[in-house]
């Protein structure tokens, strides 16, 4: 795989994650206001497991590519 394909690759994966939690947070007041009606505990739990979540997953994924050698 050429440098150029490789970075092509890289950003079009940042895209996508990007856009999918794009999509997430834009729904997430919704879904835990409809879970603070519940519980308001249980919706902020919610809130920052998502939001952990985010960093999460861009952290599995350099450590998944530093792994690989890149």
């Amino acid at each position: 795989m050429s440098e150029e394909s490789k970075g092509k690759s890289a950003a079009l994966a940042a895209l996508v994650i990007l856009i999918g939690t794009g999509v997430v947070f834009y729904f997430l007041p919704r879904v835990m206001i409809a879970i603070g009606g519940f519980s308001p505990w249980l919706a902020g739990l919610f809130g920052a497991l998502l939001v952990l979540g985010f960093f999460l997953l861009f952290w599995l994924r350099a450590r998944y590519q530093r792994n690989r050698g890149n």
